[in-house]
């Protein structure tokens, strides 16, 4: 089978990551409850700033937010790498900025994630997405972005929402912890 997964928020935990670099660099203590509770992708309001602000503090500390200490999901490697060992096709779509690309796709392979050169896309708008995920007639997808994940909802493939707080009030099939992929793929085999 073929397995799409969008990265940030989904594989890996990138906003909780930033928040705690912002944190550090605005020299703030914002409460990680209240990032749990963000009903929306962006962070900048818990500190603050505006959306301009926001934004250039995201794109100014996009190097250290993208390489550095970012954490995998608890058994996201480990499922991404059972799938691979048991003859399944991995794909990455990730809207990460073409310049990013390569070293997104190296972070990837030093973490462990099973990475094909050819099954890696990335800087493209949540069209592009749409459009790159229907193409490669994959069977399941998973991501976080309520956007993607509405534009999908009635296309032809096993459609899953990494749970976040703000993707919340979707309704469409959920994936809370990577470790119960396994038990999904289990129960669609019966």
């Amino acid at each position: 089978m073929k397995f799409g997964f969008d990265i940030d928020d989904t594989l890996i935990n990138l906003r909780e990551h930033a928040f705690q670099l912002y944190n550090k660099k605005l020299n703030q203590d914002v409460q990680v409850e209240l990032f749990h509770a963000l009903d929306k992708v962006e962070i900048h309001e818990l500190f603050g700033m505006t959306s301009e602000q926001g934004s250039e503090m995201w794109n100014s500390s996009l190097d250290e937010i993208y390489y550095t200490a970012c954490p995998p999901y608890p058994d996201a490697v480990e499922t991404l790498q059972r799938l691979e060992k048991e003859g399944h096709e991995i794909y990455y779509i990730t809207a990460r900025p073409k310049e990013h690309g390569q070293r997104t796709m190296e972070w990837m392979i030093n973490n462990q994630f099973p990475v094909h050169k050819d099954r890696f896309f990335h800087g493209m708008n949540d069209e592009d997405k749409v459009h790159i995920i229907n193409d490669l007639e994959l069977d399941y997808y998973f991501d976080d972005k309520p956007a993607v994940l509405e534009t999908l909802r009635n296309h032809p493939l096993n459609l899953y929402a990494k749970t976040q707080s703000y993707n919340k009030h979707l309704d469409i099939q959920r994936i809370e912890n990577w470790s119960e992929l396994i038990d999904i793929l289990s129960f669609t085999k019966l």
